[in-house]
C-alpha cells in the first residue's frame, strides 16, 4: 500500500477544505458501477507519488479482478450524498465516491491463518480530514477480526513520515526491518523461465 496518509493534508496533493467535521460520508463494499471512479482515484494516486508512467490500471483491466469469474481483490468505498460539494468551497464538483481501500487475503504460515493485505488506500484531497481515511482503516480492521484473519497488513513509503506517524497512532507497528521483494515485467518474465544449460 503506497499511500499519502488517510485523512491527512500535505505536499502536492493539496490542502484540505474547510468544515470537513460536517462532510457525510458512507462506506461500503464497492460495486461494479463503482469501477471507473476507482480506477480513477488510482490514478491519482499514482500522480501523487510520481509514478504515474507506472499505472496500466483502466476499469476494463480492473473489473474482472473485483467482480470477474474469479476476483481475486476487494474493495470498500467511501462516498457522498449526491450533488454534494467540497465543504467550504461553493459550487465545487465532488464525485460521490471520494475514497477507496483496496485488499485481498494472504496467509500466515507461523499463525496459520489468513490475512488481509491491504494494497491501496486512497482520500480525494478535498476530504482529507474528516476522517475517511481512519474509518477505512477501523473498518478493514473490523472485517479482519469478523473473518478471525490473523493479520492486518499494509506498507507505506519510507518518506510519507505523516502516515506513518498516523499508523503508529492507531496502533500499526511500522516494521523496519522487513524489506519488500518484487519481480515484474520483463524481469518476471525472465524469472520464470527455466534456467539455460
Amino acid at each position: 500500500m503506497r499511500r499519502h496518509g488517510p485523512g491527512k493534508p500535505g505536499g502536492r496533493a493539496g490542502a484540505p477544505v474547510q468544515n470537513l467535521l460536517m462532510l457525510n460520508f458512507k462506506l461500503r463494499a464497492a460495486e461494479p458501477r463503482d469501477v471507473a471512479a476507482i480506477s480513477a482515484l488510482i490514478a491519482e494516486l499514482a500522480d501523487f507519488e510520481h509514478l504515474s508512467h507506472l499505472v496500466r490500471c483502466t476499469p476494463e483491466t480492473l473489473a474482472p479482478h473485483l467482480f470477474g469469474e474469479r476476483p481475486v481483490v476487494e474493495a470498500v468505498v467511501a462516498e457522498l450524498p449526491d450533488s454534494t460539494g467540497a465543504p467550504g468551497v461553493p459550487g465545487s464538483p465532488v464525485a460521490p465516491v471520494v475514497a477507496f481501500a483496496l485488499f485481498f487475503t494472504n496467509f500466515s504460515t507461523f499463525l496459520a491463518k489468513p490475512g488481509l493485505y491491504l494494497e491501496d488506500l486512497y482520500v480525494q484531497p478535498a476530504c482529507r480530514g474528516a476522517g475517511i481515511g481512519k474509518a477505512l482503516l477501523q473498518h478493514l480492521g473490523a472485517l479482519a477480526v469478523a473473518r478471525d484473519y490473523g493479520r492486518f497488513e499494509w506498507s507505506v513509503l519510507d518518506w510519507n513520515e505523516n502516515a506513518i506517524r498516523f499508523y503508529e497512532k492507531m496502533g500499526a507497528t511500522v516494521m523496519t526491518e522487513w524489506q519488500i521483494c518484487r519481480v515484474t515485467g520483463e524481469r518476471l518474465q525472465a524469472f520464470a523461465a527455466p534456467a539455460a544449460g
